[in-house]
């Protein structure tokens, strides 16, 4: 199909609306989405990318507008972010990263859902608990977003399988609770050049750094015997709900900073919250 002639399509579709503060727009409904996309030979993304270079916007990014441009909410649905570990923080970086728009969602968990998880994990649910959690996630991004493509896998991700996982991502998000994992991940996303956003959280504290290919990003951290520890202190600590929403939030900015090329990355600093105290302080990683 010709540009042309999908975008005059997708321009009979549209309505012209307000933002906020009172200055027009053209939109497109969720609904006239999907029957464009059951009538073009298109994905409900491709579509939503074309209204956007034709100055159109899908109504569910909006509230997206005007922090982020036309431009920038193509990229967004272009990339395609990886997620390991679908439990607290991967739960709440789910949902924030399916409600911005990215395009493909790599969703990487072996574990079911317990009892405990119900507490903090936004995927978890009373009557999931034994439920497969990458499941549980692609679920959910369909019921927060139908045009966001996932691949998910319901296995630990290991030295051999890992390369092949996250190869098609753009970034990858480190959701996990072992140092020993974490570490692996870092050298994985160093060999295959892809920035890595990392966090970890412990009672109502946490900490997040951004690492991109050739920093030493995590070692500086946890120090150079650092796989002899597998865990890290949230197996004594706990991990409180408050804590993994806010971690959640932090690495998904990291992320959007990261794919738009915009803002100031955490690289080799590390951002330490506690929110007893609400002292949020940015260590420099030397």
């Amino acid at each position: 199909m010709k540009d042309e002639n999908l975008a005059n399509i997708i321009r009979s579709r549209a309505f012209k609306s307000l933002f906020p503060d009172d200055t027009p727009y053209y939109g497109l409904a969720s609904d006239q989405v999907a029957t464009l996309e059951k009538s073009l030979p298109l994905s409900a993304i491709a579509i939503e990318i074309a209204a956007l270079e034709n100055d159109i916007i899908p109504e569910r990014y909006v509230r997206n507008f005007k922090a982020f441009s036309y431009q920038d909410q193509i990229a967004l649905l272009k990339s395609t972010v990886a997620i390991i570990g679908l439990g607290g923080l991967g739960g709440g970086v789910v949902e924030i990263l399916a409600r911005i728009g990215i395009g493909t969602l790599i969703l990487i968990d072996g574990d079911v859902f317990e009892e405990t998880n119900l507490n903090r994990q936004m995927l978890s649910t009373q009557n999931g608990i034994g439920t497969s959690k990458a499941v549980a996630a692609q679920q959910r991004v369909k019921k927060i977003n139908s045009s966001v493509s996932t691949i998910i896998y319901k296995e630990f991700l290991d030295e051999q399988n890992g390369p092949s996982m996250l190869a098609e991502a753009n970034v990858i998000v480190d959701c996990l609770d072992s140092i020993t994992t974490r570490l692996m991940v870092q050298e994985i996303a160093n060999k295959l050049q892809k920035p890595m956003v990392s966090s970890a959280l412990a009672g109502a504290s946490g900490q997040v750094t951004t690492i991109l290919p050739g920093d030493k990003g995590l070692t500086l951290i946890y120090g150079e015997q650092a796989r002899q520890s597998s865990t890290g202190v949230e197996k004594s600590l706990g991990c409180l709900p408050q804590a993994v929403t806010v971690l959640s939030a932090l690495e998904c900015s990291e992320v959007v900073k990261v794919l738009l090329n915009r803002g100031a990355l955490l690289r080799n600093r590390l951002l330490i919250v506690d929110l007893h105290s609400n002292d949020f302080e940015i260590m420099h990683l030397l």
